[in-house]
């Protein structure tokens, strides 16, 4: 495996690099976080995406066809690292616009729907969120019970989700319902999109405020909400296997890997810069982090290896998983510990060391081993399918 990009990807480097220092609202960068903090966050991050849009940086690895610049595997690597290092930030049109909805509409929409949906995510115009989990259905997705009943040229939904990302936020939903409750679960299960939920007549969101007291999360209910026929996605019971479309793009998860390359950063500057016994006492383990980051580094980059030789991860996207989020939650556990009780305080803080981004870190690493694939059922992945072992 080779470890280094090649010319044309540096080159990139620097261009997005000096992109980002000249657009982003921090230009140091920070640890990115789930959710915006305020309302000024969330325009920030707005702008951000349409000067993204403006050179056409949105979705660079999808197809030119659909406003992409059918970037390379490393080329995405180079995108999703920088935007990592510096913390992007993003509304909902990069994560769940083109990386969800985006490559399924691409395998799966009609032209009609190509046309309509697509365009608008590369500009930034669509913030988009997803209705997936249910309080009764998470990990067991396929056991949701949010039905949708044809009636004409509409389906009528009913039921919640919960756990919905930045819905407060979003405008546009794609969202799996039940179509046939008398089909095995997995199947019965149709895909349908939501235009502009905020003024959908019988579709109500409702906060759900995090561990760390943001506002990132909520809860959707659905009485009588009447969405077009020709919203449906695919074929009508078969949205099962619509929602779990993957494209081909980079998942290395690279970006995590290098945001916490940039806090490992700001904890040696801060150890340099402090009292001599302390760094004496936090400097060994620092370096262990260091260590590990690397071996987390080099794991991303052996999922774009595989990629860019046509080879599929499987197992080994659940290694990169584990180990990032589990990483995570040591080292900003570790962050908060080294900088003492003043590690404590929050961004409000003015006094708070590091900008506060060491207690709101490790709060919203908390969940990184839950979401995305719980890592007990990503560890059972690795027993099945990578080490050969027997189900149950």
């Amino acid at each position: 495996m080779e470890l280094r990009f090649g010319e044309k990807e540096e080159k990139l480097r620097q261009d997005v690099r000096a992109f980002l220092k000249a657009n982003l609202p921090n230009p140091e960068g920070g640890e990115a976080t789930l959710g915006s903090r305020t309302d000024e966050d969330f325009e920030a991050a707005k702008k951000f995406n349409s000067e993204l849009a403006k050179k056409g940086w949105i979705a660079p690895a999808w197809p030119k066809e659909y406003g992409g610049l059918g970037a390379s595997i490393y080329e995405q690597m180079v995108f999703n690292e920088e935007f990592g290092y510096f913390g992007a930030p993003d509304t909902g049109t990069r994560g769940f616009g083109v990386g969800m909805i985006g490559p399924t509409l691409i395998i799966h929409g009609n032209e009609e729907q190509k046309k309509r949906y697509l365009p608008r995510i590369t500009s930034g115009e669509d913030i988009w969120c997803q209705g997936y989990s249910e309080p009764g259905a998470g990990s067991d997705l396929a056991s949701l019970t949010t039905r949708a009943v044809r009636d004409g040229d509409e389906y009528v939904i009913n039921g919640q989700k919960i756990w919905t990302s930045g819905g407060h936020r979003a405008n546009q939903m794609f969202c799996l319902v039940r179509t046939d409750p008398d089909a095995p679960k997995h199947r019965g299960i149709s895909f349908l999109l939501i235009d502009d939920i905020k003024n959908v007549p019988g579709l109500t969101l409702r906060p759900l405020i995090n561990m760390a007291n943001r506002h990132h999360f909520n809860e959707v209910f659905f009485e009588d909400v009447r969405v077009p026929a020709r919203n449906l996605v695919g074929e009508e019971n078969r949205g099962w296997y619509v929602g779990m479309t993957l494209l081909d793009f980079e998942r290395s998860g690279i970006g995590t890997t290098a945001s916490q390359k940039h806090t490992l950063e700001k904890l040696v500057q801060n150890l340099k810069d402090g009292d001599p016994e302390r760094r004496k006492k936090y400097r060994t383990k620092l370096a262990d982090f260091v260590i590990a980051n690397g071996v987390g580094r080099f794991l991303g980059y052996r999922i774009g290896y595989m990629q860019a030789a046509g080879r599929v991860p499987n197992y080994e996207a659940s290694v990169v998983k584990i180990y990032q989020s589990e990483l995570g939650q040591r080292l900003y556990n570790f962050g908060v510990s080294m900088l003492g009780l003043s590690g404590q305080m929050l961004p409000e803080e003015t006094r708070a060391p590091i900008d506060g981004s060491m207690p709101e870190s490790y709060m919203m690493a908390v969940p990184s081993s839950i979401y995305s694939g719980s890592n007990e059922i990503q560890r059972n992945i690795i027993a099945t399918r990578g080490l050969g072992l027997p189900r149950g």
